[in-house]
């Protein structure tokens, strides 16, 4: 039986990073191809390549804001031939996100219906909306926070203690592959968020319960 629920944040209780990406992108006049095979390379060693990276280091709260924003201002170059202005950079970048209200009033039915919630989320040293989430989540943890992130086995144990339940009672929802087959390795049943309406049904489907309201 179901009783809790791991939800990341980024791509699923926001809008997708893609469109936030392409306004910064096109705000700060960035070269998209160059863009595009900088980031391929770092996010395949961050969730395939055995090394250790920038986005590790990033994500587990290893290396500050600041010195990844220069570091990757300086793999970066804009239209004009130069690289982006690295203050704020990580701010630009996700200025785009929006809140996906059908996902807030999912984990407000959730709740309402006995089931534990908790936030699971990679952080790149960003702001979170946390003034929002009053009475959403039974426990929040953040990459940068507890120094592992997904898919690190250890953060999903982490964040099953934070809650107080097994694996097998738990699923996990995200818009990254890699980080839903290391939920499943642990007993987790995971979900493949690519839009609200479709996440809600499965979720839904698992629960046997209804989770929209009228």
């Amino acid at each position: 039986m179901v009783k809790g629920v791991l939800i990341d944040w980024g791509g699923v209780l926001t809008t997708g990073l893609t469109e936030s990406i392409a306004g910064w992108l096109s705000a700060d006049r960035i070269d998209a191809a160059h863009y595009k095979g900088v980031m391929r390379e770092l996010v395949h060693h961050a969730y395939e390549g055995q090394e250790a990276n920038l986005i590790h280091a990033l994500e587990r709260g290893e290396l500050s804001a600041a010195d990844f924003e220069r570091d990757l201002a300086a793999r970066l170059r804009t239209l004009d031939g130069g690289n982006p202005v690295a203050e704020g950079l990580l701010t630009r970048m996700f200025a785009g996100f929006a809140r996906v209200d059908a996902m807030y009033d999912l984990l407000r039915e959730l709740r309402a219906n006995g089931v534990r919630t908790c936030l699971l989320s990679n952080s790149w040293a960003n702001d979170y909306p946390r003034e929002e989430w009053g009475g959403l989540f039974d426990a929040v943890v953040i990459s940068g926070e507890v120094g592992m992130r997904k898919p690190e086995p250890g953060i999903f144990t982490h964040a099953l203690d934070q809650v107080g339940l097994a694996g097998t009672e738990c699923v996990f929802i995200d818009d990254i592959e890699a980080n839903i087959l290391a939920a499943r390795a642990l007993g987790i049943a995971g979900i493949h968020h690519r839009d609200a309406d479709t996440t809600i049904a499965e979720l839904e489907s698992l629960l046997r319960l209804s989770l929209r309201r009228a």
